[in-house]
């Protein structure tokens, strides 16, 4: 098979060029501009956006020094990445439907790179425009277009394709500044997803088709002293020079190898062997080689998480998966010379997969994941557009069967993806379309629970927490979230027993201990609180709740002073106006007023309106006799709600003070109207009553005050003092 001589040609952008790229972006954004509408889901979106501290506080000195830091227990080392996620939270805060857009730019972008690309490299428009549009519309993309937290992906692909191209006009006229712009493009997409590690293999593939940069002759040495040329117009090379092109690029991916594995290792988040065992990864990694083949021929019940199986698979898929592929490697290389593109295509697809095939595993690890096969497929669509016209060429009418073919399939690819894109829209359409597609999944069970419980659904959540543990009867995740929604449900025991069931079973469990301890508050239990407090603070010192909470329990204890230790603590861990508003709370007791105030203010600054730092501010300027001020933020914190009872009687105070008697009235009486049976604001009624000569009136307001809380002392006193002074008159 020849190529076409494309020697000192530069892509030509003539109409038809234009009328693919065109057709490539709608066809991109008719399948997934509903995603603009969708939701971040519960399942790393929450790791790398929404509780991620650091990046949502955007792009920061301090968040960018994170993003590179190797020694952070729960920093994946992908700074790229995450530095994009910050820029994001930067430019659009933490709006859902803009951050899914950006996956979608950067998408559309990787098809029309790969066009661009292969168009480059082969000179063949229509094939090339067939994979673009392949890759563009295959369901199985959706996950990584259609998942924020798959940023990661579309954006190592942008600099995956960036490197290509690069290189392409690298490997026509070769110069120092052209093979430095590959090497930078190809460091930044490591430092966006360790996967390119594979790409100086791909590249040498390359150059044998369709680049056809290696010389002939054994090992590649040319025994004539004159260049030459390939077909296609590229320099051809001795393998030995090629080799030494790309050791550069191979030191790059060793180094960034190194640097994850240690950095994995250092959060002991690799899998052991004891736990899954080399014979079952080995044998799941064959089925996958075929499977992720199964889901682009035939993409029906895809997942966002196919299970991990948890024993060894039946002979039969293993061996039958082994057969095939050694079958296939026979095939290709036997037909190398006549037909290169399927060793280039399967060779692609066989080695891209290679670092996430699960020889070596981390974190939570699935069968396989479609979000894994969006380079991988591209050389099997390669194969396929390569391949289709070649076993076609003597067919009548073969062009317009090929195009009328062509555009079928695509509009079934497009229908299927719109339909799997509509399940990204929230977390629980994900799951309970996960459930459908997949069985024994624990995992999404868990994170459909959540989802509901979320929304209040804690009934259901808590099925499919069972349902998860029925699975999977050590995830302390499950366990952890279950006991969540029976506290909230006020079955403390229970919860309490899944508590402890969960330390049982990990007793560095931080959440867990942290969650004893919000139970234990609300049975009274202090000191048991502080205890699994100081727990949850011994296994992560940087728990900013855990750190809170335990100054709420000391606050109760009386221990001002430790209180507000660890109240400062959480605000050196990421600053909050809540915990401002707890610290300044802790400090008003301690008498410290001014400086309550400042902690108060700096709520505010956070958050303008945060209610309860509006509240309590007035209470402190109340306290140092700053009238006017009090008034105001009292009046602000019931702009914001209207209906806060306490509120309405501490305005009336500070208002009574000023002598606005009538107004005062007003608001103990709205006070009233919210909460019928609050003893301060009768109390106070009765004073701005009997102040204005309603001594009846007053004494009833007295009485009711008495009637809710008999021992109060100041409506008591109140009272005598009335029902005295008729008797001291006569």
């Amino acid at each position: 098979m020849t190529i076409p001589n494309i020697h000192n040609k530069v892509f030509y952008y003539g109409r038809r060029d234009l009328l693919i790229c065109f057709l490539l972006v709608m066809s991109t954004l008719a399948v997934y501009w509903q995603v603009q509408h969708h939701d971040f889901v519960n399942f790393d979106d929450n790791f790398y956006v929404t509780e991620n501290r650091h990046v949502r506080n955007g792009l920061t000195p301090e968040s960018i020094v994170w993003a590179f830091n190797f020694s952070d227990k729960e920093n994946y080392w992908h700074p790229l990445t995450w530095l994009s996620h910050m820029l994001d939270c930067t430019l659009f805060g933490l709006n859902p439907g803009l951050h899914h857009l950006i996956n979608l730019i950067l998408h559309t972008a990787n098809c029309l790179l790969l066009f661009v690309v292969l168009k480059l490299m082969t000179g063949a428009c229509w094939r090339s425009a067939f994979v673009a549009m392949l890759f563009a519309l295959h369901p199985v993309n959706v996950d990584t277009v259609a998942w924020v937290a798959e940023r990661k992906n579309v954006l190592s692909t942008l600099f995956w394709m960036l490197s290509l191209l690069t290189y392409v006009y690298y490997a026509r006229q070769p110069n120092f500044f052209k093979y430095l712009l590959t090497l930078l493009c190809f460091a930044l997409g490591l430092l966006t997803k360790p996967m390119l590690v594979t790409l100086p293999f791909l590249l040498l593939l390359l150059d044998y088709w369709p680049l056809g940069r290696i010389q002939s002759g054994p090992l590649g040495v040319d025994t004539n002293a004159k260049a030459e040329k390939s077909v296609s117009g590229y320099m051809k090379l001795p393998v030995s020079r090629l080799l030494f092109e790309k050791s550069f690029f191979l030191i790059l991916a060793v180094i960034v190898i190194v640097l994850s594995t240690a950095v994995l290792q250092q959060q002991e988040k690799l899998i052991t062997l004891e736990s899954v065992p080399m014979k079952l990864r080995i044998a799941n990694a064959l089925v996958s080689y075929i499977s992720y083949i199964g889901k682009m021929i035939w993409p029906q019940n895809l997942a966002v998480l196919y299970p991990y199986p948890a024993k060894m698979l039946p002979i039969w898929q293993v061996v039958g998966a082994g057969l095939v592929l050694i079958l296939m490697f026979v095939m290709i290389l036997r037909d190398i010379r006549k037909r290169p593109y399927l060793t280039v295509g399967w060779l692609w697809y066989v080695g891209t997969l290679v670092p996430v095939i699960g020889l070596v595993q981390n974190g939570v690890w699935p069968a396989m994941a479609d979000r894994w096969a969006y380079v991988p497929l591209i050389g099997i669509f390669i194969m396929i557009a390569w391949g289709v016209p070649e076993i076609t060429a003597r067919w009548p009418h073969r062009k317009i069967g090929l195009a009328a073919g062509a555009i079928i399939y695509f509009a079934l690819l497009a229908a299927l993806a719109c339909k799997q894109v509509s399940y990204w829209k929230n977390s629980i359409t994900l799951f309970e379309h996960t459930l459908k597609a997949t069985s024994n999944n624990y995992i999404s069970h868990y994170n459909l629970g959540h989802a509901l419980a979320s929304e209040g659904r804690l009934d259901d959540a808590i099925d499919h927490y069972l349902e998860a543990l029925r699975i999977k009867p050590d995830c302390v995740e499950a366990r952890n979230n279950l006991s969540l929604a029976l506290s909230k449900q006020g079955r403390l025991d229970e919860a309490i027993d899944h508590y402890l069931e969960a330390l049982r079973i990990k007793p560095d469990f931080e959440k867990a201990h942290y969650n004893l301890g919000l139970v234990f508050s609300k049975q009274g239990q202090a000191d048991k609180a502080v205890y699994h407090y100081l727990e949850a603070l011994r296994i992560k010192p940087d728990y900013k709740q855990a750190h809170v909470n335990l100054g709420v329990a000391l606050e109760r204890q009386g221990r001002i002073q430790d209180a507000v230790d660890h109240y400062l603590e959480a605000l050196r861990i990421e600053p909050e106006e809540g915990t401002y508003n707890n610290l300044g709370n802790a400090l008003e007791k301690q008498g410290r007023i001014n400086t309550a105030i400042y902690h108060y203010l700096q709520a505010l600054r956070i958050n303008p309106d945060y209610v309860d730092a509006h509240y309590n501010l007035g209470i402190a300027l109340d306290k140092i006799g700053r009238i006017d001020k009090a008034v105001h933020h009292y009046s602000e914190a019931l702009r914001i709600k209207p209906d806060f009872a306490e509120a309405h009687n501490n305005l009336g105070i500070v208002l009574e003070k000023k002598g606005r008697l009538d107004e005062a009235i007003v608001h103990y009486l709205q006070a009233l109207r919210i909460k019928p049976d609050f003893d301060e604001a009768h109390n106070n009624l009765g004073i701005a009553l009997f102040l204005k000569g309603d001594a009846e009136g007053a004494v009833d307001h007295f009485r009711e005050a008495l009637r809710i809380k008999p021992d109060h002392v100041s409506a008591n006193m109140n009272l005598k003092t009335i029902l005295m002074k008729p008797r001291q008159d006569k």
